[in-house]
């Protein structure tokens, strides 16, 4: 990999978020990433909104604990309000605003474990995606 003189700017779908808040293995290893500041992660109100429901309704967490979560993803990632609109995916408009976020903060990575909707798409308007496996391999590259 060439040197690069920045850091990898990257957007982070849900699902990662999920699985890495959740389960050991790869996401959690993207997670710690931002964590430790190795990378520029971009977040949307729609991501955190998208993350805190899921934690409180799919996995039961207390409010106390996705505060606390939702501090740490804010205090170290960037925020930004996507002003334009995509509807690339027909089957599910909730990935869109996912893209969206990705699009608008110019990123060079989506890392996704969506591999029905976002995964295939590889690139989109100069956005790599891919699953958080093979980002680590490149990053470790």
């Amino acid at each position: 990999m060439p040197v690069v003189d920045r850091k990898l700017k990257v957007v982070i779908d849900t699902n990662v978020f999920i699985s890495g808040l959740n389960f050991a293995g790869k996401p959690g290893d993207v997670l710690d990433m931002l964590i430790r500041e190795e990378m520029d992660v971009y977040i949307s109100s729609f991501i955190l909104s998208e993350l805190e429901n899921i934690l409180r309704g799919r996995f039961g967490w207390a409010n106390e604990n996705i505060s606390k979560v939702l501090s740490i993803i804010e205090a170290k990632a960037i925020k930004i309000q996507p002003k334009i609109r995509l509807s690339v995916i027909k089957e599910k408009d909730s990935d869109n605003r996912i893209l969206e976020c990705a699009v608008e903060a110019r990123v060079d990575y989506l890392i996704s474990g969506d591999k029905r909707h976002l995964l295939p798409l590889k690139e989109y308007s100069g956005v790599k995606l891919l699953s958080p496996g093979k980002f680590l391999e490149l990053f470790e590259a």
